[in-house]
């Protein structure tokens, strides 16, 4: 694929990728994208299992919602504890300790001899959760290892671990299928452990860390681990005297307000920046409807379509693998255009698929081309988000990283939660893409009129003569004059 450089000259885009990776430390980024990847999987477990989970249980649409959106909010909230770890801890040791914590929803499975509860899934739906946040520790520990010009592209190559939802649609319904949920389900830990051997061995965290006590943010983590575990068994229990969809809605605002309450001040501080919170809304989009939707999809299908559990499975893999293999792209095109121009486009496709099946509900064939479409952009803005963060936040990427990513499983929590309450009330999802859809309108807006005032510091290009970056400050690492053009 050839296209034209600034000068008009012809490019050849994987000569430009190779030559990108090859300018870091490729064994690392590797590793980051395969701990990234299997753990996206074991996250997203009980989406790809839900058609066989729910009539085993014979789940009503709001408990069908729930369960899948529980690992997904887990994973938000961790990914603070994670981003916090991540400024005073190696990543290294951050991914050994995820690994092992991903593995107990499967190690619990087997010592039960495969025979669980739906609760048992809930508070086992909190440790998936754990895998989900690895994404605030693959990617800085990835784009650590490379400099900064390169840092859309590397860290898009990184996020492509959203792959792994790939696996879950082709490999675990027919296993499902063959030889039970259950002993699927424990089976899904042997990629836990391949990743594991390759954290060891190859990862690598180049970042500088704070200077601090670094015991507390694990007290953090793991205080809010049960605090998670805790809430979502209450809440659907009535435990608290709040139950049914008020206090699943809830869910996410006391996890999140937890995790933050444990931050150290001069963390809390990044929530008084405009730009915090616009770059969390606008991932709460991108990533919140690729995750939340990958979650719910093989449902959604079978609910609208009417398609087999087998055949949901499989095209859940093929819309996960679009957007998890576009994401570079948007990355690179961020790189090129900045984040900032590339994702008022990007929100703007998002908008508009929701806005179409808002009103009306196409034939299979065409609906599953808007799917497509769909999970292009949101994998596109996914990329262009993280651009912009090591630009904006030289010197926090590892806190943003997990704030940011945090917003997105909120997006992601609510996206499935709200399909199943509106698909249950309603009989149709029309109204549930009406709402993200107008969501994903007023972000845009929003981007728009920062648009200026962005590109002050987002377009950042290197300048091959002088071998530097142009329009970055050396020592502050931001940028201090607008690049023209």
């Amino acid at each position: 694929m050839d296209y034209k450089d600034e000068g008009g000259g012809s490019v050849n885009l994987f000569s430009e990728l190779i030559s990108a990776v090859r300018r870091g430390n490729p064994k690392a980024l590797f590793a980051s994208f395969i701990y990234f990847d299997h753990s996206f999987s074991i996250w997203l477990l009980l989406g790809a299992l839900g058609p066989f989970i729910a009539e085993h249980f014979g789940l009503s649409g709001a408990q069908k919602g729930f369960m899948v959106a529980i690992p997904v909010i887990a994973a938000a909230i961790f990914r603070i504890n994670f981003g916090h770890m991540f400024q005073f801890v190696g990543g290294k040791y951050i991914a050994v300790m995820g690994i092992l914590l991903s593995l107990v929803p499967n190690t619990y499975m087997l010592l039960r001899g495969f025979s669980v509860s739906y609760e048992d899934l809930l508070w086992m739906g909190v440790f998936l959760g754990v895998a989900g946040a690895s994404f605030a520790i693959a990617l800085p520990m990835a784009g650590s290892n490379y400099p900064r010009e390169v840092q859309g592209l590397v860290l898009g190559l990184a996020a492509a671990g959203n792959i792994g939802a790939v696996l879950d649609g082709v490999l675990f319904p027919p296993i499902a299928k063959a030889i039970g949920w259950e002993k699927t389900f424990v089976l899904s830990g042997v990629l836990l452990l391949v990743a594991l051997i390759f954290v060891v061995l190859w990862a690598e965290d180049r970042t500088e860390k704070s200077e601090g006590n670094r015991a507390y943010p694990f007290i953090a983590f793991f205080l809010t681990l049960g605090f998670m575990a805790l809430i979502s068994l209450a809440f659907y229990k009535g435990w608290f005297g709040v139950a049914g969809n008020v206090g699943k809605l809830l869910i996410p605002l006391l996890g999140a307000g937890f995790a933050i309450l444990l931050m150290p001040l001069s963390f809390k501080k990044v929530f008084l920046e405009r730009d915090t919170w616009v770059l969390m809304l606008a991932y709460s989009i991108t990533f919140g409807g690729f995750v939340g939707m990958s979650s719910y999809i093989a449902m959604l299908l079978r609910d609208v379509y009417g398609v087999s559990k087998i055949e949901a499975g499989a095209l859940m893999s093929l819309l996960a693998f679009t957007g998890a293999m576009i994401r570079p792209l948007g990355g690179h095109i961020a790189d090129r255009v900045s984040g900032a121009t590339a994702l008022i486009y990007f929100l703007g496709g998002i908008a508009l698929v929701n806005g179409l099946f808002a009103f009306f509900t196409p034939p299979f064939l065409l609906g599953l081309v808007m799917f497509l479409a769909l999970y292009i952009f949101y994998g596109l803005g996914n990329g262009a988000i993280f651009q912009l963060v090591p630009h904006r936040w030289p010197y926090q990427t590892g806190l943003m990283t997990g704030l940011i990513g945090a917003a997105g499983g909120i997006g992601g929590f609510y996206l499935p939660t709200v399909n199943g309450i509106v698909f249950e009330a309603t009989g149709s999802y029309s109204l549930a893409f009406a709402f993200f859809g107008g969501v994903a309108v007023f972000c845009l807006l929003i981007v728009k009129f920062l648009h200026a005032q962005w590109m002050e510091w987002a377009h950042v290009r290197y300048d091959y003569e002088k071998e530097q970056l142009v329009g970055i400050d050396p020592k502050s690492g931001r940028v201090v004059m607008e690049i023209a053009g």
